[in-house]
């Protein structure tokens, strides 16, 4: 299958009116409190003389830090506009990007055949799938990693979407960057908790470590806290 015509509309619209300013997406956080801390996770279970793809790449921010902890680093992502974004903000070829439909197996299986068996960073990208769409986007995993390959993947909980009401019902409403996410009809934390093990399990991946953890945003609360979104991350491998 392919993603749904609305979907892909959406996420384009999204990232044509974002800025190419760091930050102007809500979820486009330092790497310090992402990528760092997550490649800190994984390297303990992968070979960094591995590529690592990033799936849902957006404007590349984690990408362009993973390519300084692996050996190759390409991020991909369904939106050409975001693809557009990666690529003007990397100088210098330190990360590549391409556009990609998780859900075109056919696709997919191109790019692990042209990168080998690889390492995979996804964030918070099952949560916000269309729920037919969850099951490939896991397969996905599965497929770029093959033998040797490992994985790490993090994702909203259920108690994220207790931050996000708290955050939408502010005095003045949804600050303008969770605003700009619910305008283009985006779906947070749309996933239940057990469905994204399961939805791992299906694909054939084992979880080798696991644990709980916060998603730092660029939005803030009302009295200036930071919004960090409830997540669980996992580290996989092929069964």
């Amino acid at each position: 299958m392919n993603v749904s015509d609305d979907y892909r509309s959406n996420w384009e619209s999204f990232w044509r009116e974002t800025s190419d300013e760091r930050g102007d997406a809500i979820w486009d956080s330092d790497p310090a409190l992402t990528a760092e801390p997550h490649s800190d996770l994984l390297l303990p279970h992968a070979e960094a003389g591995r590529a690592i793809v990033d799936l849902g790449c957006g404007n590349g921010t984690q990408t362009r830090y993973l390519a300084t902890r692996f050996a190759r680093a390409v991020g991909v992502d369904l939106s050409d506009a975001a693809i557009d974004h990666a690529r003007r903000a990397t100088a210098g070829g330190a990360a590549e990007f391409e556009q990609l439909d998780l859900t075109d197996t056919d696709a997919v299986r191109d790019l692990h055949d042209r990168l080998g068996d690889s390492n995979v960073y996804m964030r918070a990208v099952i949560h916000q799938s269309e729920p037919a769409a969850r099951p490939l986007v896991a397969a996905a995993v599965a497929e770029l990693l093959g033998e040797e390959g490992r994985a790490f993947v993090v994702e909203l909980t259920s108690a994220s979407r207790d931050v996000l009401k708290r955050a939408a019902e502010g005095p003045d409403g949804p600050p303008p960057k969770l605003r700009r996410v619910f305008h283009h009809d985006l779906k947070p934390a749309d996933a239940g908790d057990e469905e994204i093990p399961r939805l791992l399990a299906e694909a054939g991946l084992k979880i080798l470590a696991t644990g709980e953890t916060v998603l730092p945003q660029t939005e803030h609360f009302p009295d200036g806290t930071r919004i960090d979104l409830p997540a669980r991350w996992f580290v996989l491998a092929r069964e």
